[in-house]
Order: structure tokens, then sequence, then C-alpha cells
């Protein structure tokens, strides 16, 4: 099985590499299944109704989120509504929505997603470590493929997050920083780590916001007011091999696509069609 994670998908000029881009790149890699962070899809902060059936009409499976996914009032009832957008399981007793999912892939078979979020520099929730393992046992029994996305700012968490659940899960992947990492392995019992899978958007930004805005923050202490930047669109995250008869990983591939060659991978899928046809 081939599972795809996209990460953190930030305002339209992210939405954009996704309707145009991924069907094709679903096809090239022959992905099974495709899970992505849709918590800054919304002008770089949270997720509307719009947007979110957007993305999963142009083939997302399951859509995780962080720490805004309440950036967007309209997503309190949406989230109610829609099982297949995650909040972190951590968030306490009582918040709408849910922090797994089970998605049947378009063969039957079915992969088990668990959303949770730090608490290193962030929102004080409930313990991740904890959350996470009664997470994985109420879905295990549905899904031997389990993939985790942990939203979180420092590294040492994730990366303890990744130990935390060797041989537990098929694959831990960071969110949040959107600067993809380099740190990519199959741990030894057989879990797929990443520390972050990066942002698909504007790479010419501050993490995916106007460059100088951004800077004048840092230059001047002062409050600025935030836009998604729009140059060099690129799709990073990550793919995903795994056994699913174990599942256990048994490889990942670090992937950063910009938008001609997500252009390129479409025309190819289009003339196969054509081609089959």
């Amino acid at each position: 099985m081939n599972i795809l994670f996209v990460g953190d998908i930030v305002g339209r000029p992210g939405r954009d590499l996704i309707q145009k881009g991924l069907r094709g790149l679903v096809e090239h890699h022959d992905i099974d299944c495709t899970i992505a962070n849709a918590e800054n899809s919304a002008a770089g902060f949270g997720i509307t109704r719009d947007i979110g059936d957007a993305i999963l009409d142009w083939g997302v499976d399951v859509m995780t989120s962080g720490n805004h996914i309440w950036d967007k009032k309209e997503a309190l009832e949406y989230i109610g509504t829609e099982p297949r957008l995650l909040r972190p399981a951590n968030y306490p007793a009582g918040v709408p929505g849910r922090g797994s999912y089970v998605v049947q892939t378009r063969d039957g078979r079915s992969v088990g997603v668990v959303n949770v979020m730090g608490r290193v520099f962030m929102t004080p929730l409930d313990d991740p470590f904890v959350v996470v393992l009664r997470e994985i046992e109420s879905i295990r029994h549905r899904a031997r493929i389990i993939f985790v996305d942990v939203h979180a700012e420092a590294t040492s968490e994730k990366v303890a997050m990744g130990w935390h659940l060797d041989g537990k899960v098929t694959a831990v992947i960071g969110t949040h920083t959107h600067v993809q990492t380099a740190d990519e392995r199959i741990l030894p019992n057989g879990t797929a780590y990443l520390t972050d899978a990066g942002m698909t958007g504007p790479h010419d930004s501050i993490i995916g916001m106007e460059r100088e805005p951004s800077l004048a923050r840092f230059l001047t202490g002062m409050p600025t007011k935030f836009e998604p930047a729009s140059g060099n669109p690129r799709l990073n995250g990550a793919i995903i091999e795994a056994d699913d008869k174990t599942g256990r990983a048994t490889k990942i591939t670090r992937i950063s696509y910009s938008a001609e060659q997500l252009d390129e991978l479409a025309v190819r899928s289009t003339v196969r069609g054509a081609t089959r046809a």
C-alpha cells in the first residue's frame, strides 16, 4: 500500500496545487490513500466548509489539522458533520469533532488516521502521548495500517512521539513548522518517521506568509497583518510504502514538487487516460 501525506496546505496557492496537481501525483506514484493537513487552507488560517469539501473532491481522503483548526468560526459546525476532517485528539472532552478516522481505499482496504498536537511551546492540551495510544487502540480492530499526524512545534517532542509509537503504527509524520526536514527513516520496529512534512503553498515567503509584514514584526516587535504569499508554490509531503498484512512501513520518501512539475504529471496522466480509452 502507498500512502501520500501532503504537508500543511496554505491558502489559495496551496489549494491550487492540490486542485491542479493531486490526481496526476496520485496516479504517478500509484497512491492508495491521500491524507493532508488542511488547517491553513483558508487564507492561511483555518478551514471553511466550502474549502474542506473542495479539498475532498480533489482527491484527499482525510484532512488533519492542529492549532489553527478553530480560526474560522464555521469550522465548529463543519467538523461535527464531516468525519473526514480531524482535530487533535488531545483536545479536552466536549470539544467538537474527532481525533481519528478509518478510511476505505478504492480496493476496500482500511487505513486508520490519528491526529494529535504537541504541548511544548503550544496550547497545553491533554497529554498527547497518553491520548494517542487510546486513539490507536480504538481503531486497531478496524485497520492494521495506522498513520499519525503529530502537529507540534518542538522537534524533540515529535522525535519522542516517533519512538513512543515505533512498532505500534505504520507512520508518524510531523506538521506545523512548514519547513520540511530531511530525517526520514524507518525506525527499528517498522514505523516510518519524518519530523516535518513541510508546506504545500508559497515557498518564497516566511512559512507561507508575505515576507514584508512578517519581517516587520521581527524588526519592530509591532503587530502586523499576515497575508498568504504567492511566489514559488510547491507541494511538500511524504510517500509511505507499507505492508498491509503486517502494518509495517517498508519505505518513506520525501517529496517536493513545483507547480510546473505537477502540471507535467497532470499532462502525463491525461495522456495515459486517453490512451487507455
